[in-house]
């Protein structure tokens, strides 16, 4: 099994519920995907991080930070920032928060983001493209340079569609079809 394998199981088998659902974009779905049950796991940590890597590489973005609206980013930022360390070509991972902080220096990104930086957007499931366009404002009001966004599981919901739209590249690595279709075989 490849790993791009092992993670698909791994999103099927842990992250992935049917049933009656309200997606954070408001919408119904009958596939619930919680991207966290399997990017909070340190085998899903340790999938993730090199997949991402070499998905980043296959681009021509060469960016020198990655990083996302929290919750959903955060993990598959930091695992992606580990393995770019162990390759000797380390990206920068940092934050985007969902709202300023009201004290210290009232920040909206948080970590070593730098002005200038050219980033690659990363987001654990797209499905109507908002959080992606969230941060991606965000970083371009701190000066960055948004290259593309990568995503983990693309809902095939019209998200990819969305930010290709406003000028974005998108790479994901799953697709909610993909996660189904283990879905019925598990």
């Amino acid at each position: 099994m490849t790993t791009h394998d092992r993670l698909l199981s791994l999103l099927a088998e842990r992250s992935a519920r049917r049933g009656q659902f309200t997606l954070a974009s408001g919408r119904q779905s009958t596939l619930y995907i919680d991207a966290r049950l399997t990017t909070m796991s340190p085998d899903g940590l340790a999938l993730i991080g090199p997949l991402g890597l070499a998905a980043l590489r296959a681009t021509d973005w060469n960016v020198t930070a990655i990083g996302g609206l929290t919750l959903g980013a955060d993990p598959i930022s930091y695992a992606i920032a580990y393995a770019s360390a162990l390759s000797g070509t380390p990206l920068r991972a940092f934050t985007v928060r969902k709202e300023a902080k009201s004290h210290g220096t009232g920040r909206l990104i948080e970590g070593p983001f730098r002005e200038g930086d050219r980033v690659a957007v990363i987001e654990d499931v797209i499905t109507t493209g908002g959080s992606a366009l969230r941060a991606v404002e965000a970083i371009r009001a701190g000066g960055g340079i948004v290259a593309g966004v990568l995503a983990l599981v693309d809902r095939e919901e019209g998200g990819h569609e969305a930010l290709v739209g406003a000028g974005l590249p998108v790479v994901a690595l799953a697709r909610a079809s993909d996660i189904v279709t283990r879905i019925a075989v598990a």
